[in-house]
């Protein structure tokens, strides 16, 4: 996979500075570690590259950030310009960046080997001898737990000094402050430590069933092949697409979504490639397509199954040439963009019935990666999202976060959840919306909802009398999967396979 410090991103390499050079380039350093881990980006690459450019701006030869794994109760590193070792464990209490955890004070050491605190087996298993240590702790502020040990080696010409111990302080109050909105964050604030929920930052899950999806992301990121993103409604496809994106070398390009349910059929093309001016009534100026605003990035178009028969040959010369024309122009363009593509639809019955074409399907699918639904994800991913989307949830709406007691995550576990990772965050910011100092609605919780499936199904039997008119039934069959979907338009029509107009009409009653 492509790796952060290989790209030309704000964690580009930057040799050591002196003077007001310096003073600035630790400060772009303050102002980029906030930005830096807002992103979907690979956690071991995130922590690496970041520590990367700790050590450039201390001018250290080298730097980790260990982190407390609160699980474990130990100290974990991805150590930056350290290849001998891709990732340590440490003890609280051994070691510098173990006396730090611990202690929660920085340390600052001008002869590592005379320093009785000093651990000296990662120099004797590398060969690499360590002089000066500069280490602080990592928390969002002073009287904070304590989240992990920012750490820098062997400063060049010779031992760090007040000023590096304060601006690396800064670092790791900032760092903590980041670490809190990343995927990162710890599962109980008051509690010290870092729950690792998955390799990805701000993709919630550690299951089984999510291995073989990161391990392809992993892949599929470090090329510009296809992708094929398959999974039901809300299993989150866009997700995944965003994060192949952001661990590519495409990655400070633009990520434009095409959502093609909603595209009337006769402005797919002027949606995708744009239209000059008069190619058609209304067209006053000519208008860059997605995949022109696309350019140097990704291009996701969602539920490419929705795509019409007759646009799908332009996108076909697309994939294969990189080439097309905009409505009402004789210009062959050319495009440098990379195709994704998500569907919760059976592409292979549409290539038999007709209804798509079978070598787009091949041109689509060079890499496929099928996401798995919540449901076979288990009960451990179920949990931990429940968790993530409380938080949240409780940040988004100023409100306390959502109590998920034993009793209540029992519950949710026992619902099937047909919308997936959607529904579950629905139902989460539903109830802490409505939830009393953090407790869930009884209404929420009641059996009618959780019991099963079918209390929340499309239609209930009884719900369509008999002797209506086929448009009202059709009428009320669209708006109970419309109130289902919370009013998401889009969500409906794909639950009910048909595109937004016709969903439209169905609502005023008209059934063709």
């Amino acid at each position: 996979m492509t790796s952060l410090r290989e790209t030309p991103a704000l964690l580009c390499p930057r040799r050591y500075a002196e003077g007001p050079e310096r003073s600035m380039s630790r400060l772009s350093l303050l102002v980029d570690l906030a930005s830096l881990l807002c992103r979907e980006v690979e956690l071991a690459a995130l922590l690496g590259a970041a520590g990367e450019r700790v050590a450039e701006a201390l001018g250290a030869d080298r730097a980790s950030i260990w982190l407390v794994d609160a699980e474990r109760g130990d100290l974990v590193t991805h150590v930056a310009l350290f290849p001998e070792l891709p990732a340590l464990r440490l003890p609280l209490g051994r070691g510098i960046a173990g006396y730090v955890a611990e202690r929660g004070e920085p340390v600052r050491v001008s002869d590592a080997e005379r320093d009785p605190r000093f651990d000296p087996t990662s120099d004797r298993e590398t060969g690499y001898r360590t002089r000066t240590i500069l280490a602080t702790p990592v928390r969002e502020a002073p009287s904070a737990p304590i989240r992990g040990v920012l750490q820098v080696l062997n400063k060049e010409g010779g031992a760090f000094d007040d000023e590096d111990e304060r601006y690396l302080s800064a670092l790791g109050a900032q760092l903590g402050r980041a670490l809190s909105l990343t995927t990162l964050c710890p599962a109980d604030a008051s509690h010290p430590g870092l729950t690792l929920r998955g390799p990805f930052n701000h993709i919630v899950g550690r299951g089984a069933a999510m291995s073989p999806v990161y391990e392809r992301v992993g892949r599929a990121a470090g090329t510009d092949a296809s992708v094929l993103l398959r999974g039901a409604t809300g299993t989150g496809k866009g997700l995944i697409a965003r994060a192949i994106h952001v661990n590519s070398r495409r990655q400070t390009g633009p990520f434009v979504v095409v959502d093609c349910t909603t595209l009337p059929a006769q402005l797919v093309e002027s949606e995708l490639f744009g239209h000059e001016r008069g190619a058609f009534t209304g067209a006053d100026r000519r208008v860059p397509g997605k995949v022109e605003l696309a350019s140097g990035g990704t291009l996701l178009l969602d539920e490419i199954g929705d795509l019409p028969r007759e646009s799908q040959g332009k996108l076909l010369r697309l994939l294969q040439d990189r080439a097309f024309e905009r409505v009402g122009g004789r210009e062959t363009l050319s495009a440098d963009v990379r195709v994704l593509a998500a569907t919760h639809r059976d592409l292979e019955a549409m290539v038999r019935s007709g209804t798509f074409r079978e070598d787009l399907y091949y041109r689509l699918k060079v890499v496929e990666l099928t996401l798995p639904s919540l449901e076979e994800r288990g009960p451990e991913d179920i949990a931990a999202l429940c968790h993530h989307f409380a938080r949240k949830s409780a940040e988004r709406h100023q409100r306390p976060e959502l109590q998920l007691s034993e009793d209540t995550l029992a519950r949710l576990l026992r619902r099937p959840w047909p919308g997936n990772v959607r529904e579950l965050e629905h139902w989460i910011e539903s109830a802490t919306v409505l939830s009393i100092d953090g407790e869930p609605p009884l209404e929420l919780l009641a059996p009618a909802t959780l019991a099963s499936g079918a209390d929340l199904s499309v239609k209930a039997p009884d719900e369509i009398p008999p002797g209506l008119s086929l448009a009202e039934a059709s009428r009320r069959y669209a708006a109970r999967c419309l109130e289902r979907c919370q009013g998401n338009r889009s969500e409906a029509a794909r639950e009910l396979q048909i595109s937004r107009n016709t969903l439209a009409r169905l609502l005023a009653g008209r059934s063709q």
